[in-house]
C-alpha cells in the first residue's frame, strides 16, 4: 500500500511538472467561453457564449476594425485604424494598458506566439511593424512592396523563432523570416491578394478582391483555386478538423472549405457545405472545440452556429457594423496589466517547482524513513 501511495505522489509531481511548462497552445484563441465583436455599437461588445448574449461593451472609438486576444484570455489587442493606433486592453474590464501610433490605418494584427510579439499593418501603408507588448514600443519594421491587406504568422518549428510572416501586398503574397525581416519568396496571385488564414497543416488559405479564394502550398508554393465569383471576408478553421470557413458577403453564405490533401495537384470540390446568413457576413471565428461558430453580420448582428449541426442557433444583436470577431478564454480575475501578468507568471511558477520539489521528494523521504525503521528494528532483533 506505501509503495501504491509513492508511486501515486511521483506521478502527481510529474503531471505538476508538467503543467509547470504548458504545451503549445492554440493560435486563434478560440476557447469557447467568450466571443469579441469589433465594430458593433459601442466599439467591441463581449458575448458570454454559454448565456448566448451580450454581456459588456467597451467604448472604442478609432472604428476598431481587428482584434487579437491573448492565449490566457488577459489582453485584447485592437487596431484602430481611424486614429492609426493600435490599443492594449484589459479584457476583464476594458481598462486601457497601453497604446502605440502606427501610420497607415492600421487594420491587420497577427501575433507570433514564440517572440510573443504582435505584427500591426495597414492598407494604407508598405511598412509592418512589429510591437513589444510589455510597453507598446515599436521594435521593428518591414517593408513590403505594396499597402498590405492580409498578415498571418506561421510557426515551423515547435520552441524555435524560426517563423514566417506571410502578407497579402499587391498581387502578391510575400514571405518574411520573423526574426530577421528578410525577404523569403514572393508568390505571384491571379489577383489582387486579401485575408489570410493558416491552419495546422499544409496550406495556407488567401482571398482576392476579385472573389477567388486560392489554397497555397506551405512549402511548394503551389496555388490552387478553391472558390470564385464571392466576396469573402476574415476567416478562421476548425483547430480539430481542419476545415476552413470562408464568409461570402456577396451571397450571404458561410462555406466550409475542406483542405486538399497534401500532394494534390487539383482542388476537391469546393464549398464542401455553405451555411444560409440573413446578413451579408463580414467575419468567423470557430471555437477550438469545434462546436461553435460566431459570424459578424453587417447587419448589426452575430449569427451563432452550431458546427456538428450545421445550423444557425441564435442571433444576437451587437448593433453597429461589426466586422471582425474572435473566442477565447475568460479573463484572469488578476493581472490586468503586462507587468502584474508577469509578477503573477513568475510566483505560479515559482509556487510549481516548490510543489513539484515536494511531491518528489516526499516520497523519497517517506522511503529513507521506512528503510531506517526497519535497519533499526533488525538490528534490535
Amino acid at each position: 500500500m506505501r509503495k501504491i501511495v509513492c508511486c501515486i505522489l511521483v506521478l502527481l509531481g510529474c503531471i505538476l511538472a508538467c503543467a509547470a511548462f504548458p504545451a503549445s497552445a492554440y493560435a486563434d484563441g478560440g476557447a469557447p467561453n467568450l466571443a469579441y465583436v469589433a465594430g458593433s455599437g459601442p466599439g467591441i461588445s463581449v458575448i458570454d457564449i454559454s448565456q448566448k448574449k451580450v454581456t459588456s461593451t467597451f467604448p472604442l472609438a478609432g472604428n476598431p476594425r481587428s482584434v487579437y486576444l491573448s492565449l490566457d484570455g488577459r489582453f485584447l489587442y485592437v487596431a484602430q485604424p481611424a486614429l492609426n493606433q493600435v490599443s492594449v486592453l484589459a479584457a476583464k474590464n476594458g481598462q486601457l494598458v497601453c497604446t502605440a501610433h502606427v501610420a497607415g490605418n492600421p487594420s491587420f494584427l497577427s501575433y507570433d506566439l514564440q517572440t510573443s510579439t504582435l505584427f500591426v499593418a495597414g492598407y494604407q501603408a508598405t511598412s509592418i511593424s512589429d510591437i513589444d507588448l510589455s510597453n507598446c514600443a515599436i521594435l521593428h519594421t518591414f517593408q513590403a512592396d505594396a499597402p498590405v491587406y492580409g498578415m498571418a504568422v506561421i510557426n515551423l518549428a515547435s520552441g524555435t523563432q524560426n517563423n514566417q510572416l506571410w502578407v497579402s501586398n499587391g498581387n502578391n503574397v510575400t514571405v518574411f523570416d520573423v526574426e530577421t525581416g528578410s525577404k523569403q519568396a514572393t508568390i505571384a496571385l491571379p489577383g489582387s491578394a486579401r485575408y489570410l488564414c493558416v491552419p495546422n497543416g499544409f496550406w495556407v488559405y488567401v482571398s482576392t478582391e476579385q472573389g477567388s479564394l486560392y489554397a497555397i502550398g506551405l512549402s511548394t508554393h503551389q496555388i490552387l483555386p478553391l472558390l470564385s465569383g464571392g466576396q469573402f471576408g476574415t476567416m478562421d478553421f476548425d483547430e480539430t478538423t481542419g476545415q476552413v470557413y470562408v464568409p461570402d458577403s456577396l451571397h450571404k453564405q458561410l462555406d466550409q472549405v475542406t483542405p486538399p490533401d497534401p500532394s494534390a495537384t487539383t482542388a476537391p470540390h469546393e464549398p464542401a457545405y455553405a451555411y444560409a446568413l440573413d446578413g451579408a457576413p463580414q467575419s468567423v471565428a470557430i471555437t477550438s472545440d469545434g462546436q461553435f461558430g460566431f459570424v459578424a453580420l453587417g447587419s448589426g448582428q452575430v449569427a451563432m452556429l452550431d458546427i456538428p449541426g450545421r445550423q444557425v442557433i441564435q442571433t444576437i444583436t451587437v448593433g453597429g457594423n461589426p466586422g471582425f470577431i474572435i473566442t477565447g478564454l475568460y479573463p484572469p480575475a488578476l493581472g490586468n496589466t503586462p507587468q502584474q501578468a508577469s509578477i503573477i507568471d513568475t510566483i505560479a511558477t515559482i509556487a510549481a517547482y516548490i510543489l513539484v520539489a515536494a511531491l518528489v521528494l516526499v516520497p523519497v523521504w517517506f522511503v529513507i524513513r521506512q528503510n531506517r525503521k526497519r535497519r533499526t528494528e533488525m538490528q534490535k532483533e
